[in-house]
């Protein structure tokens, strides 16, 4: 059996109502084995001699109401092969709890705290799990994807995988928290095999953001006056619209509409006459304005 030696972090943030694991390794798809998670319930990370068991009778677990302390008990007591085991686990209410196993290849260790659970096995220091937790408590208050992504991204340039750089994902949940609210799988994104995965990863995330994020109150502009101009400049340059006139009418609106539709925007249209200020940025870099 393959070692899945790599370093990653499982983390609940309460204030998005949000589980998530992002994970890097120098092996293939290793986001298809890794992270687990389930809203409502709790995120998990296992890793090193995976047991996928840990993964889905550890989500069972604690969607029963079991804390990571106990599910993380539990899990062991039914492993007769724990030696090169590492697991995270972070549960409904962001208790953590991590095991490493004590034939995990150094440099194998991890952290945990309110909220998270970061860990790591055959990497490049003995600075790549604190440069984990680390980075990811200083960057509170961001989207949780972005918040994970940026914290693997640390890790790697304080040595990350010692044997190298091949894949990475992220897989985030809250409840109703996908496209259309179907499921709770709110970004699963995933690098399977690059030379950057986490460079990858991280500009995945960002058109996440740009594509599924939801306008901020003060990111809405009024179509008037020089965002007006620059609107019907965009859409004249894409070709969706006549040439500028200076009055926002139903022509186009609908041409602005098209636009959002062919671009994947839905998300981020308003009523009225009004523009989402990311919108409006990337249909000028797309227009070359």
């Amino acid at each position: 059996m393959k070692h899945i030696h790599t370093f990653s972090i499982a983390a609940y943030d309460a204030s998005q109502n949000a589980w998530g694991v992002a994970v890097a390794s120098k092996f293939l798809a290793c986001a298809s084995v890794v992270p687990w998670a389930k809203a409502g319930a709790g995120a998990i990370a296992t890793q090193s001699l995976a047991n996928l068991d840990y993964g889905q009778l550890g989500l069972k677990l604690l969607e029963r109401g079991y804390s990571a302390e106990r599910t993380l008990d539990a899990l062991l007591k039914l492993d007769d092969d724990t030696r090169e085991r590492q697991v995270g686990i972070v549960d409904t209410n962001g208790g953590s709890a991590a095991f490493t196993g004590e034939g995990c290849f150094r440099h194998a260790m991890h952290r945990t705290g309110a909220g998270y659970s970061c860990q790591g096995n055959m990497l490049g220091s003995a600075e790549v799990v604190p440069a984990l937790e680390r980075t990811y408590l200083e960057n509170e208050g961001l989207p949780l994807a972005k918040r994970l992504v940026l914290a693997l991204f640390a890790a790697e340039k304080a040595g990350g995988d010692r044997r190298g750089k091949q894949a990475a994902g992220v897989l985030v949940v809250s409840p109703r928290g996908s496209y259309g609210g179907y499921t709770d799988r709110a970004v699963d994104l995933r690098v399977d095999d690059s030379e950057q995965p986490v460079t990858d990863l991280l500009r995945l995330v960002d058109l996440h953001g740009l594509y599924f994020g939801k306008p901020k109150t003060e990111d809405i502009i009024p179509i008037e006056g020089e965002t007006l101009e620059q609107l019907q400049a965009a859409l004249h340059a894409l070709g969706f619209s006549k040439a500028p006139n200076g009055i926002w009418d139903d022509d186009f609106a609908e041409a602005f509409v098209q636009f959002s539709n062919q671009e994947n925007f839905e998300e981020r249209l308003l009523a009225g006459n009004r523009v989402d200020a990311a919108v409006l940025r990337f249909m000028m870099e797309k227009a070359g304005l």
